[in-house]
C-alpha cells in the first residue's frame, strides 16, 4: 500500500559522519518491496553501549537478548531488520537472532554479545533464516552508506526518514551525536514503540551513557503517544565510539558531562517529536502541557490520559474546541485532581478557569488555532508544583486505513 508523506514531515538534516560508526545497507527481501530492508552499522572496538527497551511482556527475542547483552557495556555491530518483527515466534525466532549474532561476530572476530539485533514489522512470523543470512552477508560486504539511507532502510510504515544531530564541548573537545529512528504507529509510552539508534564519537563510560540515556528517554520517548499501543520490539540504543579524544565521561562531575547529557536529551527530544509527526494518518502535532499537578509524574500521567483519548484526538482532527473532552480525560486519569481548581486552554487561550467556563470566552481565536498543524492544549490542575509536556497527534480516517491494510 502506498502511503503519502505525512503533512507534518520534516526534512532529513545534514548528518555528520561519526568516527568509529559506519553504516551499510542491503536487501534481504523480508517483504515484497523494492528497497533495502537490512541495516548494518560497524562499530569500532571498545564502543560503549546503553539501551532502553519495551516493557511489553510479549517482547521479541531481539529485545530479550539485547537486555541480556547490554550489561556487558560494549558493542561492535548493530543489525536492524525491517518488515518482520520476529516477535511471538518462539525458538525459531531466537535461533534466527542467534544466527545473525554468530555470523557478524565471526566476521568481526568479536564476542556474540557485542552484536545487537533489532527487528520491526509484522508480529508472529519467524524471521526467515535464509533471507537473514544472505542479507547480512550482503550488508557485511556493502559499501558505506549515508545516515539518511540507513534511516530509510529501518522504516516500515514510516512516510519519511527521521534523523537528528547535536554537538557538545566536552573537556575542550567538540563531540558529535548523530541519530536515526523509525516509528509511526503502535506508539505509546513505557518505551514508545520505535527503533532508535544514537551514535556519538564521545568517550563515555557505559554506566554514565546508560544514566544519560535513561534520563533522556523518560522526558522524550516516554512522553509521546500515537495510539496507546506499546510494541513488542521497542528499542533505543546509544553507542559511544570514543574517537573524539575527550577524557572519558564517567559522571556528572566530569568536565563537559552536563553539556553531553543536554545534547543527548536534545537529540532524543528531536527524535521523539519526529515519530509523532509521522503518526499514522496524522494531520496535526499536539503538545499537551500540564501544570499544577502534585508531582511531575502525576502531571505526565494526566497528560497521557488526555493525549491517548480518542475523543480528544478526534475533536482535534475535526478542529473542534470541545474542551469538555479534556475535562473528561483529566477526570479518568486516576491522578489527584479537583474539578473546582481545573483550568483548560488551547493555544494559550483559556477556555475555563478554576472549574468554570470563562464568561468572556471567545472561541473564534481558538478555532483559528485548531486549523493549524501545531496544536497546544494547556491544563492547570491547581494542586501543586508538578509539570509535564506530552506529545501526540490527531486521530483520523487515515489511521484506520493504514492499519486495516497493514498486512496486505
Amino acid at each position: 500500500m502506498d502511503i503519502a508523506t505525512s503533512p507534518l514531515a520534516r526534512p532529513f538534516p545534514e548528518m555528520p559522519a561519526i568516527a568509529g560508526a559506519t553504516p551499510h545497507i542491503a536487501r534481504a527481501g523480508y517483504k515484497d518491496w523494492g528497497r533495502c530492508d537490512l541495516t548494518y552499522v560497524e562499530l569500532t572496538e571498545g564502543t560503549a553501549v546503553a539501551g532502553v527497551f519495551t516493557r511489553n511482556v510479549c517482547c521479541s527475542s531481539e529485545v530479550e537478548l539485547g537486555r541480556d547483552n547490554i550489561s556487558q557495556g560494549l558493542a561492535r555491530a548493530l543489525i536492524v531488520n525491517a518488515g518482520n518483527s520476529n516477535a511471538f515466534t518462539g525458538y525459531r525466532g531466537r535461533e534466527a537472532v542467534e544466527q545473525i549474532m554468530a555470523q557478524v561476530s565471526a566476521h568481526l572476530d568479536c564476542p556474540q554479545e557485542q552484536v545487537f539485533v533489532s527487528s520491526t514489522g509484522v508480529i508472529g512470523v519467524p524471521l526467515p533464516k535464509d533471507k537473514a543470512k544472505a542479507g547480512v552477508e550482503a550488508a557485511l560486504n556493502a559499501a558505506p552508506c549515508t545516515w539518511e539511507d540507513a534511516a530509510d532502510t529501518i522504516g516500515t510504515t514510516d512516510t519519511f526518514a527521521k534523523g537528528a544531530t547535536a554537538q557538545a564541548v566536552v573537556g575542550g573537545k567538540t563531540v558529535t551525536l548523530a541519530a536515526i529512528i523509525k516509528g509511526s504507529g503502535m506508539i505509546a509510552p513505557d518505551m514508545a514503540t520505535m527503533l532508535g539508534y544514537i551514535f556519538t564519537d564521545a568517550a563515555v563510560s557505559p554506566a554514565f551513557l546508560q544514566e544519560c540515556l535513561s534520563r533522556a528517554s523518560d522526558r522524550s520517548f516516554n512522553c509521546i503517544t500515537v495510539d496507546s499501543d506499546t510494541s513488542t520490539s521497542d528499542t533505543v540504543l546509544a553507542f559511544a565510539t570514543g574517537k573524539a579524544g575527550n577524557a572519558p565521561l564517567t559522571g556528572f562531575d566530569d568536565d563537559g558531562a552536563d553539556a553531553f547529557a543536554a545534547a543527548l536529551a536534545d537529540v532524543c527530544r528531536q527524535l521523539a517529536h519526529l515519530v509523532v509527526r509521522d503518526g499514522e494518518g496524522a494531520q496535526k502535532f499536539i503538545a499537551v502541557s500540564v501544570t499544577g499537578a502534585v508531582s511531575d509524574e502525576s502531571a505526565r500521567k494526566v497528560g497521557l490520559a488526555i493525549a491517548n483519548s480518542p475523543l480528544v484526538k478526534t475533536a482535534i482532527a475535526g478542529e473542534d474546541a470541545n474542551w469538555g473532552r479534556v475535562v473528561m480525560a483529566v477526570g479518568k486519569a486516576g491522578e489527584p485532581a479537583d474539578r473546582d481548581r481545573l483550568s483548560i486552554g488551547f493555544g494559550g487561550i483559556w477556555a475555563a478557569r478554576e472549574g468554570l467556563p470563562l464568561a468572556d470566552y471567545d472561541e473564534a481565536p481558538v478555532a483559528e488555532h485548531l486549523k493549524g498543524q501545531d496544536i497546544s492544549i494547556e491544563v492547570d490542575l491547581g494542586m501543586g508544583p508538578g509539570t509535564a509536556t506530552v506529545w501526540t497527534c490527531d486521530l483520523t480516517h487515515g489511521y484506520i486505513a493504514i492499519n486495516a491494510d497493514y498486512r496486505s
